[in-house]
């Protein structure tokens, strides 16, 4: 079976970046790419936010997907937690692995170890303007988690092109290997599914947290929809894989008829010379015909006619079919009026 394509690890380097805006709220962007640096990060964050301290001692024992969502003095709602996610910029990139740790309240955002290609999204002008536009923080990790939305956008454009070749190639001709391409297929959507729990986790939170009152917030309702969008995507191609492997079973089970009974067809053909060889090659002396010049011509002349037969026979029954020809006689489907689909994050 062929090996899913190779994740690495993104490259970080520190930062301690603090950032305010529409003086309302504030983005501290730190990045801890060792565990000293963690450790001196940890520290610092700890005597900044006191309150943050229960979320910044679970970091070092968290290396999966957590979340939780507190509340401050039994009222002031706050989220935090580790996202682990796949930087994929470009179709043709090789996608690789971070985990972030992020924490929210009304007024701050936190984020730890968030990957430079991610950075550069989140400072292009469309973002930059968003984010102006937040009144709160969690709309700048609204922003933020919708941005990062874009690379499984990019993972589902990657696979999808691949799934329309492996569909060109079953159509053209079913290999033996076509099962194991559709499987690493399958293991492919399977790893983008599981790496997009968390955002269906981060809106049941967020409902937890805010309840009502997020039901009108303009960035929450778009990572929303965006969330839909992807979720609606991977039950697609879920059920399209099933389908190329209940086509990939049928011709299987199909070719392996038609093997058998061609088998038969053959075996049934070729009887009475079986039988007229086992009866003829015995050791005994009086067998008929034997001892005459002409009973070779005569016994081979038998055997061909009884050959025949069978096979009329089987052919007026109707079981000697195209049992060999695979192929569909229908012309097969022109490339260039296949649907294609672009998704833009």
């Amino acid at each position: 079976m062929e090996e899913l394509e190779l994740v690495d690890e993104v490259d970080l380097q520190v930062r301690r970046d603090q950032l305010s805006f529409s003086n309302k709220w504030q983005w501290w962007d730190w990045v801890a790419p060792d565990k000293q640096d963690m450790d001196e990060v940890l520290q610092e964050l700890m005597e900044s936010f006191p309150e943050m301290q229960y979320w910044l001692r679970k970091i070092p024992e968290v290396h999966s997907n957590y979340l939780s969502v507190r509340f401050m003095n039994g009222d002031e709602p706050v989220i935090f937690g580790s996202l682990l996610y796949a930087v994929k910029n470009e179709k043709d990139s090789e996608r690789k692995e971070n985990q972030m740790f992020f924490y929210v309240d009304q007024s701050t955002l936190v984020t730890l170890n968030m990957d430079n290609n991610t950075r550069g999204i989140m400072n292009t002008g469309e973002r930059a303007a968003m984010l102006n536009q937040c009144d709160e923080a969690k709309d700048g990790m609204f922003v933020l988690f919708r941005a990062i939305l874009h690379y499984y956008h990019v993972g589902m454009d990657h696979f999808e092109m691949n799934l329309r070749e492996l569909e060109r190639k079953m159509e053209s001709r079913n290999a033996r290997t076509l099962m194991d391409q559709i499987l690493v297929s399958r293991y492919e959507l399977l790893y983008w599914s599981n790496l997009f729990i968390p955002f269906s986790e981060l809106i049941a939170a967020s409902k937890e947290a805010y309840l009502d009152e997020i039901q009108d917030n303009r960035f929450f309702r778009q990572l929303q929809h965006r969330i839909e969008r992807i979720e609606r995507l991977f039950q697609h191609y879920e059920k399209e894989i099933d389908t190329l492997i209940s086509i990939d079973n049928a011709t299987s089970g199909v070719r392996g008829n038609e093997i058998m009974k061609t088998l038969t067809i053959v075996t049934s053909v070729f009887t009475p010379a079986t039988a007229a060889g086992a009866i003829w090659g015995m050791n005994f002396e009086n067998l008929p015909l034997i001892d005459k010049t002409w009973g070779v011509v005569l016994v081979i002349a038998l055997i061909l006619a009884s050959m025949s037969g069978m096979y009329i026979w089987m052919m007026m029954k109707g079981w000697t079919g195209d049992l060999l020809r695979v192929k569909s006689s229908q012309p097969p489907v022109d490339e260039n009026k296949r649907p294609t689909s672009v998704r833009k994050g």
